[in-house]
């Protein structure tokens, strides 16, 4: 190992690195011996992050508690090592705290003796790559990853000159600075995203995104035209269905007073609704199509018999991660199932009212799914599913605002009957959807860079750890004193 290592490093085990200072597991503090009021607080796995304390415990014990359990108190410049994913052995300082703390036992203290290395570059070799490869080969464990304190201190570690130890943990800090600030300006990036994303929604069904085309389409039929023949085809499909029903019985409706029991649906409540552009109008939801909950009758639901492979069953999870569109699903219906189901066509709107409230996704195939997903089906020639989609994101959002006739925050069937839709002229609907659409692909296409980007920190951020400890990252100095000249005590504990 040492013919591997720059000109005047050695390589020592942890422990013997460590020396006379201290080198020892955390404590086995158990639940019953914790105590809120106490005035010691535990250190946890959690509170140990890649080269930065993270200060997450709130856990405490008494100083009786402490002193009977000999726990061993941690002092500022200790390293602290976790032996357990997720990641296993990761580093940090301790850099103190008000109260007097102690570790649980999977956080082992490192305290090297006095001369021996700096904890900043102690931490920074134990969070290299290498020496991180080197920790999950010595781990065990078939569910969570854990290395014990002994193998731990087995483990050699690149020593370099203390003057040299102290230059590369300069340059890494300065390095790592500038990492920081991109990795905050990067952390910013995503609310931004959100934002732009629901400015864009919003801005859709203000009637601000097809602004121009109204400007040049002045002529256009208005979307209360729309809204009359939407009535007017549901009406007679009611009517052709109900003379069905009579005739299929051999008899033959009398005059046309039948035909009063035909319920038209409710108006929109438009009294406290914003303005809208000129040839656009309110609709509540149920007037552009059928609103219905899913359906799953037989109990238990997680009956084998319930599943096989006759149709696709749609589940609150993937609508939520669906984008939009439901192109997948991870299990299906047999014959039995989807006799106790509902089919529901594909281009059906599934809006989520369970677990995941109002996310929402447009089925790429005809499909079941439980009740804690309600569908939309469009009625033919009425919105298309996709402005229905997108529009649902903004209710979301502001369920009050589109409707206001109830006082619920979450989205439920009777709620969503009271939504009331912004509804334009046909043409425009599908620029808009169209311009939407182009919009969210470009949103899309920035946080897809700012994913990469943020991969490429990373990369970049191991790499230098890399350089650091092959010796590459500053120049070496001849006068500095080699590690192996070190007095002999340093190795040999003498």
């Amino acid at each position: 190992m040492k013919g591997d290592l720059p000109q005047g490093w050695t390589s020592v085990p942890l422990k013997e690195l460590v020396g006379d200072g201290v080198f020892t597991d955390g404590d086995w503090v158990e639940s019953k011996d914790q105590d809120p009021n106490g005035a010691v607080r535990l250190i946890q796995l959690a509170d140990v992050g890649v080269g930065r304390f993270l200060d997450k415990s709130s856990r405490f014990l008494t100083n009786e508690k402490a002193a009977e359990l000999r726990c061993t108190f941690l002092e500022p410049g200790d390293v602290l090592v976790s032996r357990m994913a997720d990641p296993i052995g990761r580093a940090c300082i301790f850099h103190g705290s008000p109260q007097r703390c102690v570790t649980v036992v999977d956080v082992c203290i490192v305290r090297p003796g006095p001369g021996r290395a700096e904890a900043r570059w102690l931490t920074g070799a134990i969070n290299s790559p290498t020496f991180r490869r080197t920790v999950e080969v010595a781990a065990s464990g078939t569910t969570r990853s854990r290395i014990s304190r002994g193998n731990l201190g087995t483990l050699n570690v690149p020593v370099p000159p203390l003057n040299e130890q102290r230059r590369i943990v300069a340059k890494l800090e300065a390095l790592q600075a500038r990492s920081r600030r991109a990795r905050e300006a990067l952390d910013a990036v995503p609310p931004l995203l959100e934002k732009l994303r629901q400015s864009i929604l919003a801005a859709a069904f203000r009637g601000d995104l097809t602004k121009d085309w109204r400007a040049k389409h002045k002529d256009v039929e208005p979307a209360s035209k729309l809204l009359e023949r939407i009535r007017a085809e549901r009406r007679k499909k009611w009517e052709e269905g109900e003379l069905a029903k009579v005739m299929a019985k051999g008899k033959a409706p009398k005059g046309d007073e039948w035909k009063a029991k035909y319920k038209e649906p409710e108006a929109a409540d438009v009294a406290e609704m914003p303005a809208l552009p000129e040839g656009w109008c309110w609709a509540p939801l149920p007037t552009l199509g059928e609103l219905a909950r899913g359906k799953s009758k037989h109990r238990p639901r997680n009956d084998p018999a319930l599943f096989g492979d006759a149709m696709p069953f749609i589940q609150t999870g993937e609508v939520a991660r669906s984008g939009g569109r439901i192109i997948a699903h991870s299990s299906a219906y047999s014959a039995f199932g989807v006799a106790q189901s509902r089919v529901f066509p594909r281009d059906t709107v599934c809006i989520t009212i369970a677990a995941n409230i109002a996310d929402t996704g447009i089925l790429q195939f005809d499909a079941c799914f439980p009740d804690s997903v309600v569908g939309f089906v469009a009625d033919a020639g009425s919105v298309a599913a996709s402005y229905v989609e997108l529009f649902i994101r903004t209710a979301r959002a502001d369920l009050k605002r589109f409707a206001p006739a109830t006082a619920q925050a979450n989205i439920n069937l009777e709620v969503l009957g009271k939504v009331a839709v912004p509804v334009p002229p046909q043409a425009e609907m599908v620029l808009l959807v169209e311009r939407v659409e182009r919009a969210m692909a470009l949103v899309a296409a920035i946080a897809s860079s700012h994913c990469s980007t943020g991969g490429k920190l990373q990369i970049l951020e191991q790499a230098t750890l890399a350089k650091a400890f092959r010796g590459e990252l500053v120049p070496q100095d001849r006068n500095d004193e080699p590690a192996e000249a070190m007095p002999a005590r340093v190795w040999d504990g003498g």
